[in-house]
């Protein structure tokens, strides 16, 4: 009985660690590929090279890495901030307060998820050139403020709120939006955490509103950065390794400094 169960760990800790491998590894080849010349990746070479002062030097001569980071970083950053005010917003007071239209909107913003966004693309875009907004952040961070799906995540986990400290609060006094925000963002912030990251990495991602919203060069970000060097007509590999890990870094930075409080927040721990 225990050599069984030991040969069952033992299988089932091969098959993790093959998966492991699996998933791990474009990331691998994607930094032994930033120290290699074009050349040595298209043969397939597998081991770290000396090349990566150049392939900086080549992107940086390509792109102003600084302007790059700061307009992805500004565009995230913002438009996650206010994504997690307006859903969590929206969330507890579709949770918190009673009305009889209140479900049919609700139902309405997730039938919403339903649309393609090729569907919103030109709208957006008349709309934004009306208020003149066109190549510019604001144009890319706008559309995104509103998320249904995390008004329907800050909804769903508000169901875990304490109703006796919403209604402590109310008895001793105090009005709705010092009860959200001094009472229901504290005991959320592990939903805050999980949310944040979603937004964040989505925000940092973002491809195709800005490839059509952005159009001179000192307002594109990585995404479009990285799209300008795999279309040209000899990319370079290794240039373009280095971009992707860059482009990689601040999304592994903020799951990893946030993956514990992502993890509560997706479980919907409430403290």
């Amino acid at each position: 009985m225990i050599r069984l169960r030991t040969l069952r760990m033992a299988v089932t800790y091969c098959l993790l660690a093959i998966t492991a491998f699996i998933s791990i590894f474009p990331f691998i080849w994607m930094a032994i590929g930033a120290t290699n010349e074009s050349v040595d990746i298209v043969k397939g070479r597998l081991f770290f090279g000396t090349a990566l002062l150049d392939n900086y030097v080549k992107f940086s001569q390509t792109f102003d890495v600084g302007q790059l980071f700061w307009n992805t970083g500004k565009i995230a950053i913002v438009g996650t901030l206010l994504t997690l005010l307006v859903s969590s917003m929206a969330g507890y007071g579709f949770e918190m307060f009673r009305s009889a239209f209140k479900e049919r909107i609700y139902q309405g913003l997730l039938l919403t998820m339903m649309i393609p966004f090729a569907a919103m693309m030109i709208p957006l875009f008349i709309l934004m050139a009306t208020f003149d907004l066109v190549d510019t952040h604001m144009a890319v961070i706008l559309p995104t403020i509103a998320s249904v799906y995390l008004i329907f995540y800050f909804r769903q986990s508000s169901k875990a709120f304490p109703a006796d400290l919403r209604d402590a609060a109310r008895v001793d006094g105090l009005k709705e939006w010092k009860i959200f925000l001094f009472v229901y963002v504290p005991v959320m912030r592990s939903t805050y955490a999980a949310a944040f990251i979603i937004a964040f990495m989505t925000a940092w991602n973002s491809y195709l509103w800005p490839l059509i919203i952005l159009q001179s060069n000192e307002q594109k970000t990585f995404t479009l950065a990285l799209s300008s060097l795999g279309s040209a007509y000899v990319p370079d590999f290794g240039v373009i390794m280095l971009a992707a890990i860059l482009a990689t870094l601040p999304t592994l930075v903020v799951f990893f400094a946030m993956q514990k409080q992502f993890v509560q927040g997706m479980l919907g721990s409430v403290k």
